[in-house]
């Protein structure tokens, strides 16, 4: 059993601490806002009131924070990540981040003689919660050997795929996709729905259908009730989609369907649902359908 830390207890991360809790492994954990960690320290996690106090206390180090700009706050600093790291130390980074900041902050760890992944992951609460949750890493060949035992109680599959920042591009490549997938899926129900079928039968013929990827499966059924809280929100898959637009255009890849979704999203912000699950795509494309969303 491993001496984790975790950094950013979101609906994701808390869930995963308590995953990796249940696994048997000790846990020090720090969150912004406090009282969202209250449940996980009522079930044995020991809460730091700094990054640079989870690194102190464990030997591995997750974080998963919303984005660039929160990793960066997160690490640097005289309370930061890289004020409590020393030689032997590894930080797991699964949050979402652009592949040159990631890559930038794992240089910056290598000189305490300490080292870096990125891990991001693919699925949901569900999968996570289901044992399905899967696991993409960037770094060492080394570090990741040693990690792995760890990662493999987060999900079934673990991959290493390259150097630091190419699972973040697996993973940008990755949610690129099930945010397009969700468009043609709202268009696939709206379609039938005008025609007299009801959305209800529709959603269930679809998610049962060849198109049934397991993401379409599990958010697919948003449309007919959206979650109290969003498991994704539009402002979280649009900064993915803004991060797979800018590798695009430093690659000289077209993503011509990324784009058009990217639209839909800047349009649910317009409409104030931004708080709502990517989901709410649907309920764009139905207002300009002339459907009740």
């Amino acid at each position: 059993m491993a001496n984790l830390g975790y950094v950013g207890l979101g609906a994701m991360g808390s869930q995963m601490v308590d995953r990796l809790m249940g696994k048997g492994h000790t846990v020090t954990g720090y969150n912004r806002t406090k009282s969202k960690a209250d449940w996980l320290i009522r079930k044995g996690m020991t809460f730091a009131v700094t990054p640079k106090a989870v690194c102190e206390a464990a030997d591995f180090v997750f974080v998963m924070v919303t984005n660039s700009a929160s990793l960066e706050a997160v690490a640097n600093g005289p309370d930061g990540l890289l004020a409590g790291l020393t030689p032997g130390k590894v930080i797991i980074d699964m949050s979402t981040v652009s592949p040159a900041v990631s890559k930038a902050l794992a240089a910056k760890v290598r000189e305490k003689g300490a080292d870096m992944v990125d891990a991001p992951v693919s699925g949901s609460i569900v999968t996570l919660q289901q044992g399905r949750l899967s696991v993409m890493v960037g770094g060492s060949e080394a570090t990741f050997d040693r990690i792995k035992p760890v990662l493999d109680d987060v999900g079934p599959k673990v991959t290493h795929v390259g150097e630091n920042g190419l699972a973040l591009v697996m993973k940008i490549a990755s949610n690129l996709s099930l945010a397009v997938q969700m468009l043609a899926f709202s268009e696939g129900v709206l379609l039938a729905e005008k025609s007299g079928i009801p959305r209800a039968t529709a959603v269930d013929v679809l998610t049962h259908s060849a198109i049934a990827s397991p993401m379409v499966v599990y958010r697919g059924p948003f449309v007919l009730q959206m979650p109290a809280e969003a498991w994704f929100n539009v402002n979280m898959m649009q900064k993915d989609m803004m991060l797979a637009l800018e590798l695009g255009r430093q690659l000289d890849v077209p993503l011509p369907t990324t784009a058009v979704t990217n639209e839909y999203l800047t349009a649910a912000r317009a409409m104030g649902l931004v708080e709502e699950d990517f989901a709410t795509v649907f309920k764009v494309l139905a207002r300009m359908s002339g459907v009740t969303p």
